[in-house]
């Protein structure tokens, strides 16, 4: 990805990219699923209708089964018969004949049985060598009660069959002489379903309030235990899946008299979803032509935006190198080219500046000469005091040659410009000789104290720390209050996981500070510059110089009472790795 962070032109062509590509996405989701919807909605409402159709279709069907009974009744010869407890030969041979013209006068029906409650006796016209339906003759060899019509699926084999058992009653009487089972196949509800079947559709034929599944044009019905939870109401739709496919069941109830029945439909989602795929594809293709117009529309646009800046870019590193003789491209109006007139101006000003520059410091280079030629060489000044010193040795004057001593060490110690940071053990060896000094000059009007734990000496400071502060207790708070009082030097180290936090303060009892010099103290100090020629200038400069150091890990704190306490508090937060 570093290729993206760095170039200006890619960001701006992916960035016309996904202003391009995102709103046609959406687009297309939305319409895709908008589509999807008022597809899948139309497609249902019209199957409704067709299957509205096929399941009147069935209505008459289950009508014509019902009524095949009938023609027992308009044959009074046959009604005699059946009415007769005894059964001569030529009445079986009658009603064995009857039975069989009923079996033959539908190719779907598998079997035909008269059981006669009065005889005691069953004709039966069937299939022949049908195993399985031997077996289920011999199940329903029985007669069921009362005035009603019983529907029932079997299974012959692998298949169902639609056992229809219809008592015959002997009108105007209530006698019931004997129960006429019809074993209907589904060859005629194939029929009348398979006229509106397409290759991936599915029907189920689900029959009384039990929804026993009679009819399924998929060898695979292992769904119907799942329809049956999901139907609810004389018609609608429920997701689900068949045979691993997601789609869509939509059914419609009907009922024939005393006899439920539902017909189910299973569409798939792929021909439910086909147009609205056809729809997206042809947009895809239109916005697949639209985002290449728009990548090279983006390409050229990020060109000609893009060429401007390489030129200035080039105008900058040919600045940097100090070759100021840049020139100026081709005049644009808009905020680029107003950028590149900018930048040509300042250049310009850059150069004016550098050539000023370079002026001043030839002035300011002679006249550092001339001071340091009129200054003292430092190596001197050290051998003049230590000459003054061995004099007073041989004098006996050994307060003074101390005191010599002390002056050339404070001197070396602060002249050496090349050391920044040092052992707090130095900068309290120079404190020591610098107030020797001063108490030599107060006598017994100022006196000092030092404390400080041993592992605190070894800890690297700044150099030229503490001399300001207690510079500061004297000239401001002795010399200008009582002009006399006592300066404490007090230092504590306390270990924190791996960092030392090294606390000094400074603390006497002299004039004190004002609350308005102290606000004003910690202004200059907010102000985050070196302050010069001004009123405890020592002061700001100490606390600018750690925060440089130290950062976020330097703190600071004042406080006075005057003739009883003022303190300077610093708090530094070393690092043990690093000190």
């Amino acid at each position: 990805m570093n290729w993206l962070k760095r170039s200006l032109f890619s960001k701006l062509l992916i960035g016309m990219l996904l202003a391009a590509v995102v709103p046609f996405s959406l687009s297309n989701l939305i319409a895709y699923q908008t589509t999807s919807s008022s597809m899948k909605q139309q497609l249902i409402e019209l199957n409704h209708n067709s299957m509205e159709i096929i399941s009147n279709h069935l209505k008459l069907y289950f009508q014509e089964l019902n009524m095949l009974s009938g023609s027992f009744y308009v044959d009074p010869q046959l009604m005699s018969y059946l009415r007769s407890e005894y059964t001569p030969p030529l009445q079986t041979l009658y009603i064995n004949n009857k039975v069989n013209a009923m079996y033959i006068s539908r190719p779907e029906f598998h079997a035909v049985r008269y059981i006669s409650h009065l005889k005691k006796q069953a004709f039966t016209s069937s299939d022949v060598g049908n195993s399985e339906l031997e077996r289920l003759l011999q199940e329903d060899d029985r007669h069921i009660n009362a005035e009603s019509t019983r529907y029932d699926v079997k299974q012959m084999g692998n298949k169902q069959v639609l056992l229809i058992q219809k008592n015959l009653i002997d009108y105007p009487k209530s006698t019931i002489l004997g129960t006429l089972n019809m074993y209907i196949g589904q060859g005629e509800i194939d029929k009348l379903i398979h006229s509106q079947l397409s290759a991936d559709d599915a029907y189920f034929l689900l029959i009384k309030n039990e929804q026993q599944l009679l009819y399924s044009s998929r060898e695979d019905a292992n769904g119907a235990v799942y329809i049956q939870t999901k139907l609810q109401g004389g018609r609608g739709s429920f997701e689900g899946e068949f045979n691993g496919k997601e789609g869509v069941y939509i059914y419609v109830r009907n009922q024939y008299k005393d006899f439920p029945f539902t017909l189910v439909k299973f569409v798939p989602a792929a021909v439910i979803y086909q147009s609205a795929h056809q729809t997206l594809n042809r947009s895809l293709l239109i916005q697949f032509i639209a985002i290449a117009f728009v990548i090279l529309l983006a390409m050229v646009l990020s060109y000609f935006t893009i060429l401007p800046v390489k030129r200035l870019i080039r105008n900058i590193a040919r600045v940097e190198n100090g070759r100021f003789d840049i020139q100026k491209g081709n005049k644009r109006t808009d905020e680029l080219g107003l950028l590149e007139d900018r930048f040509y101006v300042m250049v310009r000003n850059l150069d004016d500046l550098m050539n000023r520059e370079y002026r001043y410091r030839l002035e300011l280079s002679t006249a550092q000469l001339k001071m340091l030629q009129a200054q003292i060489n430092p190596h001197f000044l050290y051998n003049a005091l230590q000459s003054i010193g061995t004099e007073a040795l041989k004098h006996g004057a050994y307060e003074m040659s101390d005191k010599i001593s002390e002056l050339g060490s404070i001197l070396r110690y602060s002249m050496d410009f090349q050391t920044e940071i040092v052992m707090l053990e130095l900068e309290l060896k120079h404190i020591e000789d610098y107030m020797s000094l001063q108490m030599g000059r107060f006598k017994n009007k100022l006196s000092y104290t030092l404390s400080c734990p041993p592992e605190a000496r070894p800890m690297k400071v700044p150099k030229m720390l503490l001399q300001p502060l207690i510079e500061n207790s004297i000239v401001h708070g002795i010399e200008k209050g009582s002009g006399f009082g006592f300066i404490h030097l007090d230092i504590e180290c306390d270990t924190e996981d791996s960092a030392y936090m090294l606390r000094i303060r400074v603390i006497d009892n002299g004039k004190g500070i004002t609350p308005d010099t102290m606000e004003a103290i910690r202004q200059k100090y907010a102000e985050d510059k070196l302050h010069y020629g001004q009123n405890g200038i020592g002061l700001i400069n100490v606390l600018q110089r750690l925060r440089l150091c130290y950062g976020s890990d330097f703190i600071w704190e004042m406080s006075s009472v005057p003739y009883e306490a003022t303190i300077i508090s610093l708090y530094i937060n070393i690092n043990q790795n690093e000190g």
